[in-house]
C-alpha cells in the first residue's frame, strides 16, 4: 500500500462506480481488477448496482471478498438512471467520511496510476477534476485509425461544449469544461454545495454536464487534467456509428430506442 503523505492529514478518497448489467467478460470484473491494481490503493470503493438482472452485484461482491478489500462495498439504487446511481454512490462515500470523490464507470479501465493522478490534480488546488478518455482496445476491435478518429471526436465534443448555447450564462464564473462522468473527481464539500449529480436518467439529462454547470456558478477552481485518464468502452460508437454517437452526447439530437448498450 502506498501512502504519499505519511505525516499529517491525508484526505480520504473514495471511488464510485455505477453499474448496470456489467457481469459480462469485459465488464465490471475488469474494472475492479484495474482498481485493485492501483499503485496508490488508499481509497474506499462504492459500487452502485442500478437494478442489474445479470448478477453484476454478485460478481463485484465475489471479487471484493477474494481480495479482502475491507473498504470496498456494493450498494443498491433501484431508481433507474446514471445520475441517481452516481449520486447514491457519492453520498454513501461522503457518509463514510470521504473528503475527495472520484468516479469511473463499470465499462472503463483506469491505469495503475489513476488514483495517484487524481490526488495530484486535487493538490493543484482544483476542486473539480475533469479527466480524459482513451478508447479501450480489449473489448471491441479498434484500429489505430479509429483510435485517432475517436480521439478527434472527443476533442470536437469538448470544443463544442465550450460554445454550446446551453453552457452559456452570465451566472457562470468560468468557462465550460467537459468532465466525463466516467472519469472525473470532485471534493465532497463542493459536491454537496453544488447539489450533486441530478438524480435523472441518462435519456433525460447528461448528469455530468449538469454538475459541471452547477459548479461553474460557485467557483473557478476546476479544470482539465490530461494526466487523469481512463480507457473507456467504444461500444456505443460500434452500435450507433460516430456521427450518431456525437449527436447523442452533444444534445440528444440522436435518441436511440436502447441507450444502455451492452
Amino acid at each position: 500500500m502506498v501512502n504519499d503523505q505519511p505525516h499529517g492529514h491525508r484526505p480520504r478518497l473514495a471511488v464510485v462506480v455505477p453499474a448496470l448489467n456489467e457481469a459480462h467478460e469485459h465488464g465490471i470484473a475488469r474494472t475492479l481488477a484495474a482498481l485493485h491494481a492501483q499503485e496508490d490503493d488508499d481509497f474506499d470503493l462504492v459500487v452502485v448496482d442500478n437494478g442489474s438482472t445479470d448478477g453484476t452485484p454478485d460478481v463485484a461482491r465475489k471479487a471484493i471478498a477474494e481480495w479482502g478489500r475491507l473498504r470496498w462495498q456494493v450498494v443498491t439504487e433501484p431508481e433507474k438512471g446514471t445520475g441517481a446511481a452516481a449520486d447514491t454512490g457519492m453520498r454513501t462515500a461522503i457518509a463514510l467520511g470521504a473528503e475527495l470523490l472520484a468516479r469511473t464507470d463499470a465499462d472503463c479501465l483506469p491505469p495503475p496510476g489513476w488514483t495517484r493522478a487524481v490526488r495530484a490534480a486535487f493538490a493543484s488546488g482544483d476542486e473539480l477534476v475533469a479527466g480524459r478518455l482513451v478508447p479501450r482496445r480489449d473489448d471491441l476491435p479498434v484500429s489505430r485509425f479509429q483510435q485517432g478518429v475517436l480521439s478527434f471526436a472527443l476533442w470536437v465534443s469538448s470544443t463544442f461544449g465550450k460554445v454550446r448555447p446551453g453552457n452559456q450564462d452570465e451566472g457562470y464564473l468560468g468557462p465550460y469544461v467537459m468532465a466525463p462522468g466516467c472519469n472525473m473527481a470532485i471534493t465532497a464539500s463542493l459536491y454537496e454545495r453544488a447539489g450533486g449529480f441530478p438524480r435523472t436518467r441518462i435519456e433525460d439529462l447528461h448528469e455530468d454536464r449538469a454538475l459541471v454547470n452547477a459548479v461553474r456558478r460557485l467557483t473557478t477552481r476546476y479544470g482539465e487534467h490530461r494526466e487523469v485518464w481512463v480507457r473507456a468502452s467504444t461500444r456505443r460508437v460500434h452500435a450507433w456509428g460516430l456521427v450518431r454517437t456525437l449527436g447523442w452526447y452533444a444534445d440528444h439530437r440522436y435518441r436511440p430506442d436502447v441507450v444502455d448498450i451492452r
